[in-house]
């Protein structure tokens, strides 16, 4: 599991308690959840959770300036970026999840020209925002991915959907990625939701 969209200290620790396999800290001004310019990662955050930073069309010296500053494991690209800027960020050594928005009418070969330069994708719901719609999408679309590369599922998961979820044997998914789902309002989440989700999953 991932749980993205971090930012208060205590509600960070409380969540890190849970050891969810990732955590994510948003670096885009115009969201919600945005951690602001001077976000530190608490001190005596897990080192057993990846620190995922999110970022949305930004420049590659701010993503390598916070990537140092908050000691992230992994860079999230959740906007329009190119493939040139994957291979370069890839060439200082980060490790890159990149996102792609969708619904229906996607076409997954958009992900082909990724797929040599970014160590995951994330599928997210498509909406009038870069992330957080807190809307699923229809997951039957994945079935025209060609589930080489692993994945995230997000997109306004809620613990009632993990089930469902589970049932995905057929696709490559490797984690699911959740926010707005299990928040009690922007950027401050519910730990008994996360803690639901997690007995789910690790149920029969």
């Amino acid at each position: 599991m991932k749980v993205c969209g971090m930012r208060d200290r205590n509600n960070i620790l409380d969540v890190s308690q849970l050891e969810p396999a990732y955590m994510g800290f948003i670096f885009y001004p115009p969201s919600p959840r945005y951690v602001g310019n001077d976000f530190k990662v608490p001190e005596d955050f897990p080192e057993t959770t990846r620190r995922v930073g999110v970022f949305v069309n930004e420049s590659n010296d701010v993503i390598l300036e916070k990537v140092q500053a908050c000691r992230l494991h992994f860079v999230q690209l959740h906007g329009n970026e190119t493939v040139a800027q994957c291979r370069e960020l890839k060439s200082h050594g980060l490790r890159i999840i990149k996102a792609f928005s969708v619904d229906e009418n996607t076409d997954f070969h958009e992900t082909d020209e990724y797929g040599d330069t970014v160590d995951y994708f994330l599928f997210d719901t498509k909406g009038k925002l870069y992330g957080g719609n807190a809307k699923t999408f229809d997951w039957t679309v994945l079935s025209k991915y060609d589930q080489e590369k692993p994945f995230f599922l997000s997109g306004g998961i809620t613990p009632e959907h993990i089930e469902d979820i589970k049932r995905l044997d057929d696709f490559n998914l490797l984690a699911i990625d959740v926010n707005s789902g299990v928040e009690i309002h922007p950027g401050f989440k519910d730990v008994k939701k996360i803690k639901a989700i997690k007995a789910i999953l690790n149920s029969k």
